[in-house]
């Protein structure tokens, strides 16, 4: 379902969704509350929903929504703005799965390929874990399309073969001296619980995260980390000192690394080419973590669409570090973290509500 004030908007981004077969929009409407209306009489998996609109905005409405299906995907649409990025920051902590960045010009909304390929990633893979929740029930009273859809007929690749036992390997027992979270797609709200359990004081060790956004939005993130967990956390900026007691966010379109300089070790920003089409990445993070502090490395790849983070997860792990992810139930996607699961490279796949506790004990382990 499309919800937004323009009739423009809805119309052009119909035609992109719907070039993709597996893609139905079955419901566009023009504020809130004729999306509450809509959805109480159509079965809906996505719900792409605009903050600003007469009638109803977004904010608003997003609770109402949530309250009529709680399991239905909402990405917000917001402007790469100061502002948009702290309304998204909020919409997410309220429940909303996702959000994309809404182009500035009709013209790049009618002709952006990032745009494009971002939303229909979205969409689909959102659209597809919706289908695949074990508890998704088409509810009572409500119809649905009829259209053929990859999104509803996909079967599970435990439904093709039986699904292999996931192999765990065995973490260093030395308390590490760094610990790197890599996230996308669900990360913030899971950043925002798991720090809210690791809460600063809890660990000693500086907390480097790379989550998958844009600029403007990591600085949000840092600062809405630092509201719900106490810690220090911030922007990475070129050339400062790592140091404990810390988090440490990769600036958007940037890649974060680390380097040795004589008894420092040092952050550095990049504009190398992007990884898994993503910079910042989780890999480039991972292999100068590893390069730098050698097997006293913790790392946790939380829910997010792809792989990254699995190969720079395997040179973590070759150099004697640990690798945890979250499991397929507590995720919004289950690509990254999947993605390391199926690598034989992680010595846990939990719970979310698991990891922070776990990560505690052995980052306190004397």
């Amino acid at each position: 379902m499309l919800v937004d004030d323009s009739a423009v908007v809805r119309g052009l981004v119909t035609r992109i969704l719907e070039e993709d077969s597996g893609i139905a929009v079955i419901a566009s409407v023009g504020n809130g509350q004729m999306a509450l209306s809509a959805l109480e009489r159509q079965d809906v998996d996505v719900i792409l929903l605009d903050i600003e609109m007469p009638v109803m905005d977004g904010m608003t409405a997003l609770p109402k929504l949530l309250k009529i299906d709680p399991g239905v995907r909402v990405i917000m649409q917001s402007t790469l703005t100061l502002k948009g990025a702290d309304v998204s920051m909020r919409a997410l902590e309220m429940g909303a799965a996702d959000y994309i960045p809404k182009p500035t010009a009709t013209r790049e909304l009618a002709g952006g390929m990032d745009f494009k390929a971002e939303l229909l990633g979205k969409v689909k893979a959102l659209g597809l874990a919706r289908r695949r929740d074990p508890n998704r029930k088409a509810r009572p009273g409500t119809t649905t399309s009829a259209r053929p859809s990859i999104i509803s007929s996909a079967p599970r690749p435990s439904a093709l073969t039986p699904a292999a036992p996931l192999k765990l390997r065995t973490h260093t027992p030395e308390p590490p001296d760094i610990i790197a979270i890599g996230s996308s797609t669900g990360g913030p709200q899971a950043l925002f619980n798991l720090l809210g359990v690791m809460r600063a004081g809890t660990v000693k060790q500086p907390i480097l995260i790379t989550q998958h956004m844009p600029a403007t939005f990591t600085t949000i993130l840092a600062e809405h980390i630092t509201r719900v967990s106490g810690w220090d956390a911030k922007e990475a900026q070129d050339g400062e000192v790592i140091k404990g007691g810390r988090v440490y966010v990769a600036p958007g379109d940037f890649h974060m690394l680390v380097e040795t300089k004589g008894v420092d070790k040092i952050l550095r920003l990049t504009k190398d080419p992007p990884e898994n089409f993503c910079r910042p990445a989780v890999d480039p993070m991972l292999r100068s973590i590893s390069a730098a502090y050698g097997k006293r490395v913790l790392v946790a790849i939380l829910t997010g669409m792809g792989s990254d983070g699995a190969k720079g997860g395997n040179v973590v792990v070759q150099a004697g570090g640990t690798v945890i992810a979250q499991d397929e139930a507590t995720s919004v996607v289950w690509g990254m973290p999947g993605a390391a699961a199926h690598a034989g490279i992680c010595s846990a796949i939990m719970p979310l509500g698991e990891i922070a506790p776990w990560m505690i004990k052995l980052a306190t382990r004397r």
